[in-house]
């Protein structure tokens, strides 16, 4: 598995410092409010273990699952809902946890439904932010990393359901694809 990495892009200490950076600054933003974590699953799910453990305010999670890229490594543009959130969202205060934002079309579409579920408040948090890859008006309120357009895995992310319990976030070698 070590053998398909090309570079480490960011490793396992990086990756927990800015973790506990974002919990402290989601802690300040959200004290008073009412705080539903929302993991995009399943990419997201490391992710969102390790920063609801840095948040030190009252919270509560809940998981999505939504598809658009099948088997491939480029989205397909068709989003499909495949576990929708258990309860409802009136009055929350909703964070979507996202383990990478890259064309912005997935998260685009998951915004809309889910501001129509009357939420009090939405934002997003990503651990990875590939912005010149965006193809629809989405921005992060708490952004992890920016990372360069190359096909990430590690840290949650995969190609092809492998990779995602790597420790760290690396650069998939085009052999592996």
């Amino acid at each position: 598995m070590h053998s398909d990495i090309l570079k480490i892009l960011i490793d396992e200490s990086s990756i927990a410092t800015r973790i506990k950076e974002l919990g402290e600054a989601i802690s300040r933003d959200y004290a008073g409010k009412n705080l539903l974590m929302v993991s995009v699953l399943k990419g997201s799910v490391v992710f969102m273990a390790d920063l609801m453990r840095a948040i030190d305010i009252p919270l509560r999670i809940d998981f999505m699952s939504v598809s658009s890229y099948g088997a491939g490594v480029k989205t397909t543009g068709v989003v499909k809902i495949l576990k929708d959130l258990d309860q409802p969202l009136d009055g929350m205060d909703l964070l979507i946890v996202e383990d990478i934002l890259d064309s912005g079309m997935t998260l685009s579409y998951l915004s809309g439904i889910l501001k129509s579920r009357n939420p009090a408040s939405l934002r997003l948090v990503t651990l990875l932010d590939k912005p010149e890859r965006r193809k629809v008006d989405v921005k992060p309120d708490y952004t992890g990393f920016v990372v360069p357009d190359e096909f990430v895995v590690g840290y949650g992310l995969d190609y092809n359901e492998r990779y995602r319990n790597l420790p760290y976030v690396a650069v998939l070698s085009p052999s592996a694809c």
